[in-house]
């Protein structure tokens, strides 16, 4: 028996048929995770739904489409409705969607959107920060992945507007868990190198796929960076944080080597414009110094140089005559002054100069005796008081009239109560000293 192959397009409708006409797949109700989203120019929405362990490619036509009272995004979470099918040319079953309705926001969306606020609070991605793309770079550095579309993109794009810049590829991974430490230190390591403008970025791919470039370890090695930035992440449709903090956000690789390059063209309309500038930079310089040499050889004075000199003859003549006045002037005030110096009485009289400073010294020797007498007078007659007052206050001087003091031991008594019987005392009068023994004591 001889066997009959069939075509891949009647396997395909074949499946297409078991899909279509199984009722279990003719209307499902799903939720999941938008991702990979796409609004089609003809309105369609292609997109994949997710949850933690499966996804599924998903269509819904334009007719279906404007009837959604929301916009979609990656990382929505959405509940939705259609049927299962096949599309033949791929061989691939998707659902298509008759209805959606929006289910909270995805893990991956919140994140997105809570690390965007933080750092749009630090500042990160104000406008004062960012740093102007040169417009020639001679070195430009390109981190991204070492194969794939956008690398090509980027190279055969700066090769063919700018085939004199150098281009230098910082090899990164640019997706899983360690992506963004790699991208991150590749930044780090790009400092080092003289370079004018830094592209970092990769081809599209879904939210999961570019989610490397909206970690924080990469948006703080941006906006560290002393190298302008372009971020190139994705296809245009595609925003991630380290857009929001680069220097200039590019829709794709292919435009961020756009933006970081001129072309030849652009290149020889600016040499153009600078020499026309220039000539007629020149031109105008050339026309205001012939102007200049017109007016100078019009002058008056160049056409009668002797009247320069004549000026100036002139007014040496006029500061000559002001100096020998100055100096006339000053010869008679100085005659003057010796004219009376000489008629001066005690030049004339020189011993009277003597004479008088021989009376102010006989003078100061009358006025120093006199205080001297005086001062001697003044303190005999203090020395005098102070002897006066000293004798009232002596004690000793009360002796002189019939007084006695009274002592034991050199202790002075002043009362019967201080003595006993057989006590020696001793009694000091005027003039010499008693010592007596207590015989009896009359209180």
């Amino acid at each position: 028996m001889k066997t009959e192959y069939i075509t891949i397009s009647q396997i395909n409708n074949y499946i297409k048929v078991m899909f279509d006409e199984n009722p279990h797949l003719k209307k499902v109700f799903l939720k999941g995770e938008i991702s990979n989203f796409k609004h089609h120019t003809s309105g369609h929405l292609y997109l994949t739904l997710k949850d933690d362990e499966a996804r599924i490619s998903a269509i819904m036509f334009k007719s279906a489409a404007e009837k959604i009272n929301f916009k979609p995004e990656d990382g929505m979470n959405v509940l939705v409705t259609g049927r299962i099918s096949v599309y033949p040319s791929g061989g691939n079953y998707q659902i298509y969607i008759d209805t959606m309705e929006q289910d909270g926001l995805g893990n991956l969306y919140i994140e997105f959107e809570k690390l965007k606020k933080k750092l749009h609070q630090e500042g990160l991605f104000h406008p004062s920060y960012k740093k102007a793309i040169p417009k020639f770079p001679s070195k430009i550095g390109i981190i991204t992945a070492p194969t794939g579309a956008a690398i090509k993109d980027i190279l055969s794009t700066i090769k063919r507007r700018f085939p004199i810049c150098e281009t230098l590829l910082f090899p990164a991974l640019v997706q899983g868990i360690q992506a963004a430490n790699d991208i991150a230190r590749k930044i780090e390591i790009a400092q080092n190198y003289d370079l004018d403008v830094l592209i970092v970025g990769r081809g599209g791919g879904s939210i999961e796929d570019l989610w490397a470039f909206n970690e924080e370890v990469v948006a703080r090695a941006i906006f560290a960076s002393h190298i302008p930035i372009i971020s190139a992440v994705g296809h245009e449709v595609d925003i991630t944080i380290s857009d929001y903090v680069a220097d200039m956000r590019a829709p794709t690789p292919t435009g961020a080597a756009e933006m970081a390059v001129p072309t030849i063209e652009e290149v020889k309309n600016i040499l153009k414009t600078k020499q026309i500038e220039a000539s007629s930079l020149l031109n105008r310089t050339l026309d205001q110094a012939k102007h200049e040499l017109k007016k100078l050889k019009e002058s008056y004075i160049l056409k009668n140089p002797m009247m320069l000199y004549e000026t100036k003859i002139q007014k040496l003549d006029n500061l000559e005559e002001q100096l020998q006045k100055s100096i006339n002037q000053y010869l008679l005030e100085k005659k003057t002054v010796v004219e009376h110096l000489k008629k001066c009485y005690i030049l004339e009289n020189p011993q009277m100069l003597y004479e008088k400073k021989q009376e102010i010294f006989k003078n100061l020797c009358i006025f120093l005796e006199t205080n001297k007498n005086r001062i001697l007078e003044t303190r005999a007659k203090d020395l005098q008081m102070k002897i006066q007052t000293l004798k009232l206050v002596n004690p000793l001087n009360i002796l002189e009239n019939g007084y006695s003091l009274v002592t034991k031991d050199t202790h002075i008594i002043k009362d019967s109560k201080d003595v006993k019987i057989k006590d020696y005392l001793n009694i000091r009068l005027a003039k010499g000293e008693i010592k007596v023994e207590v015989k009896e004591i009359i209180k």
